[in-house]
């Protein structure tokens, strides 16, 4: 199945009314739409009464379309949001996401939407499947859009509704999405009392709805329709055996507001920026006087993707992860975009581009073949970390130079108690939680600052050489670490020098003629190459629990935590990658509401999987 989505192709009437030729249904009714939105879907579900005291409210959709009823539902947000502090989120589905100018054209009926039509154009995602999270902090409101198809992207997707609105083309013209399997996973998917609400009253959608626990009514209908349906989710009683979570992925109870971080490199920052988002207060420590002074402190560092051929988890949260971090990154202090020009280092790279080639992960926009074989990352980012991590950190109270002392049953730093820690300690993690087991790799830079003044430059191949302004940077070096502080060596900078040449940039020469500075760090990072990211558990009490994989038995208890105490680690060389979608997966289960990827990525990235993965090979 291919990775890229296919956008719809859209008729358009007279009267300015969008239709999806492939389903032969409109998206709406020109002059009518956001009417019929008000009545249908906010009215539906008694809103805004329904979040009045509120502090956190959660709206599904079936079918995203032009976003009209969630800029509906932000309008209404925005004279009707229960306090200061409370959070809107808003996850939709859609299989066939528009071409961001038909949207425009398609909600430029509505002047009274107009300037937050512009706030959701101008983060409109591409057609690469995934998981979109974007936030207006200021607003209070986020959205999470899952590309794919519903049959897939709903099972896997982690929330859970206060109201929903079903919105896919009609029954008649969308079977599949509207077919038995929905409604079951609706309700998995919503709080007792959740609301509902629908244009269509078809027979078939009404049955599945009761099946599945909804008491549904027919009200009036809106405009031409005469009728449209509303329901409301019965209150289950408890069910007898509850869904475990061996891993650790569900939110915490509510109630998290003053959070301590630990680190402020890039992880600690990402982190701090998407729970301030969120609405938490947070402290970061770091016993540095100053922040990104480890491994997240180069001159310069490049954001690009890493890709995979096949269509696997770890290749979608990949892209998922760099789609996140280009969209916090941009319109930052220190960031620039860029082009990268990818060379294959060899057969195997070529083989791989090709077959990337074949299937992209990515549009048009971003990747593309170079002539003579390779890849070109279009509005890849050239980033400056001395600039770039304390904007992330705006806002946050820093304790720096001050190194901290974690009382972990006391959810304590260096006496002062906090609601929950997030470690972002990179090796340090170790001597705390040595099960972690992480492994050390030293990386080294070679950097000028003086060099002639350049538009910004990139080009790859295992290796990297960046150009921007009068800096130039390459590098950098992947090496074990055998103990020590971490040092500068000449034997890596005759690597990176190795690298340089076979990268051949157009500058190459100023390298061999200017002094070049040499920069070391050490990059945490674990025996599978995927961060760890999510609750921290408590290893002995999870060795008793699941002792039972060691024979081949199944992981089907909750996953023993220690209480408020979470990590981000073991970015290795992508932590300009990992930080922003792992600090939104963080903000998701710290502060509630739905989770910014699949639940198979949760899992991927959960640090549990070490300890299960440990169980399973005997080693623990």
């Amino acid at each position: 199945m291919p990775r890229l989505l296919n956008p719809p192709e859209i008729d358009w009437r007279e009267d300015g009314t969008p239709v999806a030729r492939a389903h032969d249904d409109v998206y709406f009714t020109a002059g009518d739409g956001l009417a019929e939105s008000r009545a249908v879907f906010l009215a539906g579900c008694g809103l805004p009464e329904a979040w009045q005291g509120r502090d956190v409210f959660t709206v599904a959709e079936t079918g995203f379309g032009t976003g009209l009823n969630f800029l509906a539902l932000w309008q209404l947000w925005e004279t009707h949001r229960p306090s200061p502090n409370a959070r809107l989120h808003f996850v939709s589905f859609e299989a066939f996401p528009l071409q961001p100018e038909d949207a425009v054209r398609a909600l430029d009926s509505w002047a009274e939407l107009e300037e937050l039509a512009a706030l959701m154009i101008a983060r409109w995602p591409g057609p690469a499947k995934g998981v979109r999270r974007m936030v207006w902090p200021d607003a209070g409101v986020s959205l999470t859009l899952h590309h794919g198809d519903i049959r897939d992207t709903l099972p896997a997707a982690q929330f859970r509704a206060d109201a929903w609105f079903l919105d896919g083309f009609s029954p008649a013209k969308n079977e599949e999405m509207w077919g038995p399997w929905i409604y079951p996973q609706i309700a998995a998917h919503s709080v007792p009392g959740a609301r509902l609400g629908t244009f269509t009253v078809a027979g078939a959608v009404r049955r599945g709805l009761a099946e599945a626990g909804f008491d549904v009514t027919r009200q009036p209908g809106h405009g031409r329709k005469r009728e449209r349906l509303e329901a409301t989710l019965n209150t289950p009683s408890p069910p007898s055996t509850p869904t475990p979570d061996p891993h650790a992925t569900a939110c915490a109870p509510p109630g998290l507001r003053r959070i301590a971080i630990i680190g402020a490199g890039i992880a600690g920052a990402c982190a701090a920026r998407a729970l301030m988002d969120a609405g938490a207060e947070i402290t970061v420590f770091d016993k540095a006087d100053h922040p990104a002074s480890g491994a997240s402190g180069n001159p310069l560092a490049l954001l690009m993707p890493r890709l995979d051929a096949a269509d696997t988890v770890q290749a979608r949260l990949l892209v998922d992860a760099y789609i996140a971090a280009r969209d916090t990154y941009r319109g930052l202090p220190g960031v620039t975009e860029t082009d990268v020009r990818q060379i294959p280092k060899d057969q195997a790279d070529t083989d791989r581009f090709t077959k990337l080639l074949n299937d992209p992960p990515l549009p048009l926009e971003d990747l593309e073949a170079l002539q003579g074989g390779g890849l070109l990352h279009k509005r890849a980012l050239i980033l400056r970390p001395a600039l770039l991590i304390p904007a992330l950190l705006a806002g946050a109270t820093l304790r720096m130079g001050e190194a901290a002392e974690v009382d972990v049953p006391q959810r304590a730093v260096n006496g002062e108690r906090f609601d929950a820690i997030i470690l972002a300690t990179a090796m340090a993690a170790g001597n705390l939680l040595p099960w972690l087991g992480l492994e050390a790799r030293l990386g080294q830079v070679e950097w000028i600052a003086d060099a002639p003044a350049a538009e910004p430059d990139a080009v790859a191949s295992g290796t990297y050489a960046l150009a921007a302004g009068t800096d130039r940077l390459w590098g950098a070096t992947f090496e074990r670490f055998e103990g020590g502080p971490p040092a500068t060596s000449d034997a890596a900078r005759a690597e990176n020098a190795e690298g340089l040449e076979t990268l051949s940039p157009w500058w190459v020469r100023e390298a061999r003629e200017y002094a070049a500075t040499s920069r070391s760090g050490l990059r945490a990072t674990t025996a599978d190459r995927l961060p760890l990211i999510g609750a921290v558990q408590d290893h002995s009490a999870a060795l008793e629990v699941f002792g039972g994989v060691r024979k081949g038995r199944p992981a089907d208890a909750d996953a023993p935590q220690l209480p408020g105490i979470y990590m981000v680690n073991g970015f290795g060389a992508r932590g300009f990658t990992w930080g922003p979608w792992a600090g939104d997966i963080l903000a998701a289960q710290l502060m509630g509401g739905p989770a910014p990827a699949e639940a198979a990525a949760l899992v991927a990235v959960s640090p549990m999987r070490l300890i299960l993965r440990a169980l399973k090979r005997g080693e623990a």
